[in-house]
């Protein structure tokens, strides 16, 4: 891969043909030979048999992604070029011309030598040209007049530079040709930028659903064509990046493979979180594995197909909000969750009756049934879907800290707040959606003041006599029964109706009847493409198993599945980890206990086993795999039993 970026310049050096006057002699020579050795003699016809419509249509389809993001930058490119007899050219990967756009004059000079869509400009159909070289060589290309191999282009002066993949692999061209008089030393500069353009965009569209850092050694080079940019998934690990990040952090893919952000970086991924939790969060300042200093903002694009708001910094925050939310709305969140099982289907049916309707929503569940999924996808639904989108777990936060991290606090309203005060997260959501997971875990001083916030749709920040309005989309979870806990005094009735809008609940993992579609898309996302598959064995355990941490824990398993499986495309029996294995065994019915059959001393042997368990739990202060280490039994095993242990 070439690197086009410098890490201490938001220049771009010259590269490949486009560079030193003797290498460029160099490569038009060994590109000259190439088309001998492809048979061609310089005075031939050239090939102008373009595909047929059919077939230039699938073409198009086939690169669709490339298209869309490359016509954009192909239009900029012609407007700064146009009226000097030029034409801007879009190829796929093998040189086969996929959209063309220029001068209305030259367009019909080119197309006496086919320069135009469904013609392919290989060198080995058309020998030396910048598209075919630019190919050849993974570099950008000038091929000027006679240096063309076949005579009949001899009149053409052409500057190409490849696009590349986050792989690194030439995905496509970006061409400008123009009448050899019309010849311009800054034309390839114009078309070095553009396709540069092009890779950026199409690596933010290609990591839709991860972490995208965009970082520098120069802050004001962030948001320019220069900048690095990398791709991390939720927890941290290392995805992908483009050129100039690949530039900066100094190592090869294969090798970044095995790092993560904070090993990149210096920073743990929960403090990108921490970063833009503020009103307004300037630019991280990070320190690389190297030692060199890095500034950097991040998009959290969280959420498996959810289109969540990115977070970018102000300068970009009004351009980057309207096409992320109008993406949203067209790709439903809602639609992406329904995976075929019917109890889903009926929770997804309700939710979308009420979107819009300013109705509360509750969802229920047990911990990792995908409720900030759901609420996510609710907020990418909504008519709310350009807002932020902000969640807030009641039971993480201290209780010393849950009331300034809701309602914001003033200046100067507690030793060691800023200087200037902060907004809390009910502020920050305004004009969104709200997610207050564990809504069940807040402390039940704090929930009268929530109260009063809904009611009256004002947040008073602490330390402060003023009063702002707020106007958001309320969505609560919860792993409890809240009647329950309204019944032992820990949870307020008021603020349960006032809750209590639309109440869905998640089925648990168990109970779905799309395993198998979940775990597809699970390893779609988590290897980039889909590239594994689960055996017929595993899946059958998989169907067996509790999942008593429901789809977190189904990810995490697919997860460790993936890096053991490695070049191996099917994930077997050998790629799970012990503890999974030994849980599937335990899963089996256990022996029944006769009556009649007794322990040592008169006592039933199941009677003795649950005073055991009791026991070493109470020994362990309740910690489930500390007391499944001591029994030396499966957490499982301990899970099915206290039940009985009330």
């Amino acid at each position: 891969m070439h690197r086009d970026a410098l890490p201490g310049s938001c220049a771009a050096r010259p590269s490949g043909t486009a560079g030193n006057p003797g290498d460029e002699a160099a490569v038009i020579e060994t590109s000259h030979q190439r088309s001998a050795g492809y048979g061609l003699c310089p005075g031939a016809r050239p090939d102008f048999m373009p595909l047929a419509r059919s077939d230039l249509s699938r073409l198009l389809e086939q690169n669709h992604l490339l298209h869309t993001h490359a016509v954009p930058a192909m239009e900029m490119l012609y407007q700064q070029i146009v009226d000097t007899h030029n034409m801007v050219l879009l190829t796929d990967a093998q040189g086969i011309i996929l959209h063309a756009l220029g001068d209305a004059d030259f367009i019909d000079k080119a197309k006496r030598v086919a320069l135009a869509p469904g013609v392919g400009w290989s060198e080995e159909r058309m020998g030396t040209n910048a598209i075919g070289t630019a190919i050849a060589e993974r570099a950008p290309s000038l091929v000027h007049a006679d240096q063309h191999y076949l005579a009949a282009n001899h009149f053409l002066t052409c500057s190409a530079a490849p696009i590349t993949g986050h792989e690194g692999k030439v995905i496509g061209v970006l061409d400008v040709s123009s009448d050899r008089r019309s010849y311009h030393k800054h034309t390839m500069a114009l078309v070095r930028m553009s396709a540069l353009m092009i890779e950026n965009q199409l690596f933010a569209a290609t990591f839709e659903h991860a972490i995208l850092l965009r970082f520098h050694t120069r802050p004001e080079c962030i948001g320019t064509l220069m900048e690095g940019i990398a791709a991390f998934s939720p927890g941290g690990r290392f995805l992908a990046a483009n050129r100039s990040g690949l530039f900066q952090l100094g190592l090869s893919y294969p090798a970044l493979q095995t790092h993560t952000f904070s090993s990149l970086f210096g920073l743990p991924v929960s403090a990108l979180f921490d970063h833009y939790r503020s009103a307004a969060p300037g630019l991280l300042d990070m320190c690389m594995h190297n030692g060199v200093r890095m500034r950097g903002r991040a998009e959290l694009r969280l959420g498996s197909g959810i289109h969540a708001v990115s977070v970018p910094d102000d300068r970009s925050a009004p351009q980057a909000a309207a096409p992320a939310a109008a993406k949203a709305r067209r790709l439903s969140g809602l639609r992406y969750l329904n995976t075929g099982d019917a109890q889903l289907e009926k929770v997804i049916g309700k939710v979308d009756k009420v979107l819009g309707r300013d109705i509360p929503i509750l969802i229920m569940g047990e911990t990792g049934t995908g409720k900030e999924l759901l609420a996510r996808a609710i907020h990418s639904d909504s008519p709310r879907a350009m807002g932020p989108f902000v969640a807030v777990n009641c039971a993480s936060i201290p209780e010393s800290l849950i009331e300034s991290e809701l309602f914001g606090y003033g200046e100067g309203a507690f030793t060691g707040a800023r200087k200037k005060g902060a907004a809390g997260r009910i502020l920050q959501a305004n004009g969104g959606t709200l997610f207050l997971d564990e809504i069940g875990d807040m402390p039940v001083s704090l929930q009268a003041h929530l109260l009063r916030v809904l009611q009256e749709r004002m947040v008073t920040p602490l330390g402060s006599g003023k009063s702002i309005p707020v106007n958001v989309e309320l969505i609560c979870a919860t792993n409890h029964n809240l009647r329950e806990r309204i019944a032992r005094g820990l949870f307020r009735e008021d603020l349960y109706y006032r809750l209590n809008g639309l109440v869905v609940k998640l089925p648990p993992l168990r109970e779905r009847t799309d395993l198998d579609t979940v775990v597809r898309k699970i390893l779609a996302t988590e290897s980039d493409g889909g590239r594994y598959t689960v055996s017929d064995e595993v899946l059958r355990l998989f169907r067996r198993h509790q999942w008593p941490g429901n789809f977190r824990q189904l990810t995490n398993l697919l997860r460790i599945a993936i890096i053991m499986a490695g070049d191996e495309h099917e994930i077997g029996l050998h790629h799970m980890p012990d503890d999974f294995l030994d849980d599937i065994d335990d899963t089996a019915d256990p022996p029944v206990v006769s009556p009649g059959r007794m322990a040592a001393g008169g006592a039933r042997l199941d009677e003795v086993e649950l005073a055991a368990i009791l026991k070493s739990l109470e020994a362990n202060g309740g910690n489930v795999s500390a007391t499944a280490r001591a029994l030396g039994v499966s957490r499982n095993t301990i899970y099915r039993k206290l039940p009985h242990l009330g």
